[in-house]
């Protein structure tokens, strides 16, 4: 499949940092972080394909799309060397680009993500999948929403669940699924020591699907990588606590940014 030309918005300036969002999420994911960034880098996050206002090529989608997507739109800004960071699937994305392309990758940052997962892990995952397909997305919400969100902020801020379901409602149910299909059957176990630019991994230690024990796999795989374990948070730590992310994201960022 050849790649599509994704929606993308631009701001700030300095090295570019391209910012890479998850299943069924769009490019405002990363609205939290921009402000404390693009006085240092120049922020381009954009829609996956078949997501928000990108393009909606017909399913199935493999990783190998998602990371063409990401070059084309990197050859299409004139940018030579970039900067990925990448939430759950975006997680996946950004090391997978670095591989291929590591020629033109400074540096990944890892947010939320999953590899090495045990024969039990991957039936999770799986069990997942096979339930939205037989039942639909919109019945399997709510334990996601539980898997994504800690109860806390569930009660404080129905305004941010609500969009969030939007969301994923508004993705077309296809594309949903077949993105789910990536991150669940992506493992990057066996080629991540390809990956050797600087990186960072993070997660939520609460985060049942991307949990700690696969980060510190993540992390001990990478040949250059630190480990970031923020306490009391699940998955969507960039809508739930953007500002216990960007200060060690922007630590991390300001270290590489001119190498």
């Amino acid at each position: 499949m050849s790649a599509v030309d994704v929606s993308h918005t631009i701001s700030g300036e300095g090295p570019p940092l391209y910012m890479v969002h998850g299943i069924g999420s769009r490019r405002i994911t990363w609205d939290g972080l921009v402000p404390g960034l693009e006085e240092h880098f120049t922020c381009v996050r954009y829609d996956l394909r078949g997501h928000g206002e990108s393009p909606v090529p017909p399913v199935p989608y493999s990783l190998d799309d998602l990371v063409d997507d990401l070059e084309v739109l990197r050859l299409r800004l004139g940018h030579d060397r970039i900067h990925i960071i990448g939430h759950s699937l975006g997680g996946q994305i950004g090391p997978a680009y670095a591989r291929t392309h590591p020629e033109h990758t400074t540096s990944v940052v890892l947010l939320s993500t999953a590899a090495g997962r045990t024969a039990d892990d991957s039936a999770k995952v799986q069990g997942v999948v096979a339930r939205m397909r037989s039942e639909g997305v919109e019945p399997v919400l709510n334990t996601l929403l539980d898997r994504w969100y800690t109860d806390r902020f569930i009660a404080a801020r129905p305004d941010a669940i609500e969009n969030r379901i939007q969301q994923v409602l508004g993705t077309p149910e296809d594309v949903f699924l077949s993105v789910f299909d990536v991150y669940a059957g992506a493992e990057m176990g066996p080629w991540l020591r390809e990956v050797a630019c600087p990186c960072l991994v993070m997660t939520g230690e609460l985060d049942g699907g991307c949990n700690p024990r696969l980060n510190r796999f993540i992390a001990d795989e990478l040949p250059n990588a630190e480990l970031v374990i923020l306490e009391d948070l699940k998955h969507s730590i960039l809508i739930e606590a953007p500002d216990r992310v960007l200060g060690p994201v922007r630590d991390f960022l300001l270290r590489y940014r001119d190498s």
